[in-house]
């Protein structure tokens, strides 16, 4: 069909121009006759003239009308006009309009942060002149699109979908690109396993790494081919290698990247790590990597220990190693991970056999840590020290609800390895002491590490807590907290509500004997009332069948 006429192009009518690229933008076969039009008659390089035109002489409403006029054609969302306006001769002038925007005081900065503050930062040399043109269009397409153009309200939010497309096209085009490339990634794994790499060149190879990866694993199609190239690399080594240095930056990227990989292809590193822990008997692995991150963070809150806690617990699931492994396989790696690893995690909690603990702050908070008898190498028995006297409590207690939470994870997942563990360390009485902490937070963790155990209704377990009394701290905590009302009460109540209700007999008639007494002076807890009737019911029932 024939295109759209379109007004000439000339200073007097701008005022036409904006109206027509207005008035397309509810119809579809309109925008695309404008798009074509604009495109045949090389439109957009005429409208950029006029704006240094104006420019010069300062035309104020010139200016305004070729704002609405550039940003109407961005919203015509047509890939034929991206390619013209993101181009090295029209970019700096599409730019250069939309710093004209009506509604703001004083005009963009857009044109001096692009030619003088945003530079193409070439970690590794690229050779290819093409591909380097690609990476600055689509750079300055995202800019455009994310700084420039003002958010789209409801009505317009679907107006750039083109625009999006383009620029997710124009990376895969660059990844594919840069994988195409035989030299270019061996040449990035070199350098950050060169030791002569400055660690500021490294920081950056980081950054990079950490940005082709994120997006390299949210293309499925590629994503099998990535891999493998990976591997081929030595991908996951350099990985652990890079997870223990001491620059911050560094460690970071690189726990973002491992983050990918689990969340994409955990296989991949649970393949890894099984035979990584069957093939070594030294403690520098990876999950040793991640546990003494986790436990040795300076500052827990913002340090990704959150982040670090979900690797960790997706590469010790059993359930996510089905895929990969046999039963008898999953079972020969745990028995290697309590055999090996489980110490480092229990470090912060566990005495040594003379049970000598070390205080930190105050009377009612504990930092547990074996003074001999340790198997650890001598690197990470000193961060550990360094931990225990130089980090505050909130710090301190920020660590310990992390293991705790890693510990409470095992207990249901790792039901046998986890039972022998837990009464052989007498690991339970151990969380329990953390109740008296100041930290409100961190006795929630040992009370709900607790919880965890007694929900299997065990009956080892239920054995090993009635003959270790470990029900007192919890009984305490209900008393200390009779006049209050907060989250460590509700949760200690809780628990004695799970016992009354699932009726298990043997913790009932534990806490009735022993505990009857202390628990008179909160008779309005109907829990209690409740757990001395069903007490008394069983004791009824068992004289009766005596009779």
């Amino acid at each position: 069909s024939r295109l759209m006429d379109l007004p000439t192009c000339e200073l007097h009518r701008l005022g036409e121009i904006a109206d027509l690229v207005a008035s397309v933008r509810l119809s579809r076969i309109r925008k695309q006759k404008l798009a074509l039009a604009l495109k045949n008659e090389g439109y957009i390089p005429k409208l950029l003239q006029l704006f240094q035109v104006c420019e010069s002489v300062k035309n104020t409403e010139g200016l305004h009308l070729l704002f609405h006029i550039v940003r109407g054609i961005l919203y015509l969302d047509k890939a034929i006009l991206f390619e013209v306006m993101f181009s090295d001769e029209c970019i700096l002038g599409v730019v250069g309009c939309l710093e004209y925007d009506p509604c703001l005081p004083q005009p963009g900065w857009h044109r001096e942060f692009l030619t003088k503050a945003a530079k193409l930062q070439e970690v590794i040399p690229i050779r290819d002149p093409e591909l380097r043109q690609k990476i600055r269009q689509t750079f300055r397409a995202r800019y455009i699109h994310d700084i420039i153009m003002p958010n789209p309200s409801d009505f317009e939010a679907g107006f750039l979908s083109t625009l999006n497309s383009f620029i997710s096209s124009s990376k895969e085009e660059i990844l594919h690109a840069l994988q195409k490339d035989e030299e270019f990634l061996p040449e990035v794994f070199a350098q950050l396993k060169n030791e002569a790499t400055t660690g500021e060149q490294q920081c950056e190879l980081m950054k990079f790494f950490k940005e082709f990866c994120a997006f390299s694993f949210t293309l499925p199609e590629k994503r099998d081919e990535f891999l493998q190239t990976l591997a081929k690399l030595g991908f996951l080594p350099t990985l652990e290698m890079l997870m223990g240095m001491d620059d911050l930056q560094v460690r970071s990227a690189a726990t973002d990247i491992l983050s990918y990989l689990v969340e994409f292809s955990p296989a991949t590193v649970q393949q890894f790590v099984m035979q990584e822990a069957q093939q070594s008997k030294n403690d520098t692995q990876l999950i040793t990597q991640i546990i003494e991150h986790i436990i040795c963070s300076p500052d827990p809150e913002f340090g990704g220990d959150n982040q670090l806690m979900e690797i960790l617990c997706a590469l010790i699931d059993p359930e996510k190693m089905l895929d990969i492994a046999s039963n008898l396989e999953i079972f020969e790696f745990l028995d290697i991970f309590y055999d090996r690893y489980i110490h480092v995690l229990t470090a912060p909690l566990l005495a040594d056999t003379s049970e000598e603990w070390y205080e930190i702050g105050n009377d009612n908070f504990f930092f547990f840590f074996p003074l001999k008898g340790l198997t650890y190498i001598f690197y990470f028995l000193v961060q550990l020290m360094s931990l225990i006297f130089l980090v505050d409590n909130y710090q301190t207690a920020e660590i310990l609800a992390s293991v705790l939470e890693l510990l409470s994870f095992c207990v249901e997942r790792h039901k046998y390895h986890m039972k022998i563990f837990i009464i052989k360390k007498d690991l339970l009485r151990r969380a329990l002491v953390l109740m008296k902490s100041k930290h409100k937070f961190l006795a929630l963790c040992a009370l709900r590490f607790m919880r965890r155990i007694i929900g299997l209704k065990d009956e080892l377990y239920n054995r090993y807590i009635t003959l270790g009394n470990l029900f007192e701290p919890v009984i305490n905590a209900v008393l200390d907290n009779r006049n209050k009302c907060n989250l460590l009460k509700s949760a200690s109540i809780e628990l004695f509500e799970f016992i009354q209700k699932e009726d298990i007999q043997f913790l009932i008639a534990h806490i009735v004997e022993n505990f009857s007494d202390a628990l008179e002076s909160v008779k309005y807890i109907r829990t209690f009332q409740g757990l001395k009737t069903k007490y008394k019911q069983e004791k009824d029932q068992q004289n009766e069948k005596q009779n």
